[in-house]
C-alpha cells in the first residue's frame, strides 16, 4: 500500500528520539513537507544530519507561548501527529504535584494547545486535514505505578473523541493510536528489567513489544486518504494486549 503525502506539509511533536522520530522521517519520504518539533537541540542537530529536508524547530510545549509561536511559524499545517509525552513513574502513595503537573502539561495541555493552533488553520482554509494523538495501552489498562501516565493517556483518548467529533464536521479527521511497550529510550525507564518485562510480554498475546514501525506505519495509514472514513477513534498497536 503505497501512500502519497505531496503538497501536504506535515508537524510532528516530540519528533527528537522513538516514534517521533522515525515517523518524521517517513513523512518526508511519503512526499510532505515536514516539521519536526522537540525540545532536546541535540536530537534535532541529528536529525537533520540523517535527513536533510526535514525542517527542525526547537521548543518546550511546556511554554504556552513559546509554543504559540513555534506552532505558528511552520504555517498551514495538513497533517499533525501529537507525540510528544513524558513518563514518569510513581507508585499512587508517593505521586507528587510536580508529577500530575508534568505530565499534564505536556501529554494533555500541550496536546490542546497544539491542536487547537493547526485546526483553527484547516478551519480558515476549508480544506481539511488529519490529526493522529499518540496515547498508550496504559489508557485502558491499570499498570503498576503508571497511575499519573495513565490518566493522562485516559485524557487523550477523550479528548480525541471531542475534537473527532467537533472537528469533523470541517473535514478534519482526528484518531489515535494505543502504543504497547515500544522498543524505544523511553521504554527502557519502566521495562528495561527483564523480571518485569518478561511478564509483560506474556500477557501480549504476540508474546512481543511493539518495534517503531510497527506504530508509524499505523500513523501514517490514518494520516492518509485511505483512512477516509475513520475518524474519532483509538486504535490500539498493542499485539492483542487489551483484548486479554
Amino acid at each position: 500500500m503505497e501512500i502519497s503525502f505531496g503538497n501536504k506539509r506535515a508537524l510532528v511533536t516530540g519528533a527528537g528520539k522513538g516514534i517521533g522520530r522515525d515517523l518524521a522521517k517517513r513523512l518526508v519520504e511519503c512526499g510532505a513537507e515536514t516539521y519536526a518539533l522537540s525540545r532536546t537541540k541535540s536530537d534535532l542537530e541529528s536529525l537533520k544530519k540523517e535527513c536533510p529536508a526535514i525542517h527542525t524547530i526547537q521548543c518546550d510545549l511546556a511554554n504556552w507561548d513559546e509554543t504559540d509561536r513555534a506552532v505558528k511559524s511552520c504555517g498551514d499545517i495538513d497533517l499533525l501527529v501529537n507525540n510528544a509525552a513524558v513518563a514518569e513513574l510513581e507508585s499512587f502513595l508517593d505521586i507528587t504535584k510536580d508529577c500530575i503537573d508534568k505530565h499534564f502539561d505536556i501529554n494533555v495541555k500541550a496536546m490542546i494547545h497544539v491542536s487547537q493552533i493547526v485546526a483553527k488553520g484547516m478551519v480558515a482554509r476549508g480544506t481539511g486535514g488529519s490529526i493522529v494523538n499518540v496515547s498508550s495501552q496504559a489508557s485502558k489498562a491499570a499498570l503498576w505505578n503508571h497511575t499519573v501516565y495513565s490518566v493522562s493517556k485516559a485524557a487523550v483518548d477523550q479528548l480525541t473523541a471531542m475534537m473527532g467529533v467537533e472537528l469533523g464536521p470541517y473535514k478534519i479527521r482526528v484518531n489515535a493510536v494505543l502504543p504497547t511497550v515500544t522498543n524505544t529510550a523511553m521504554a527502557l525507564v519502566g521495562w528495561s528489567d527483564p523480571a518485569k518485562a518478561d511478564p509483560m510480554k506474556a500477557r501480549i498475546p504476540l508474546r512481543k513489544f511493539a518495534e517503531v514501525e510497527d506504530v508509524t506505519n499505523v500513523i501514517l495509514y490514518l494520516l492518509s486518504d485511505k483512512a477516509a472514513m475513520i475518524n474519532a477513534t483509538c486504535i490500539p498497536v498493542d499485539g492483542g494486549y487489551l483484548a486479554t
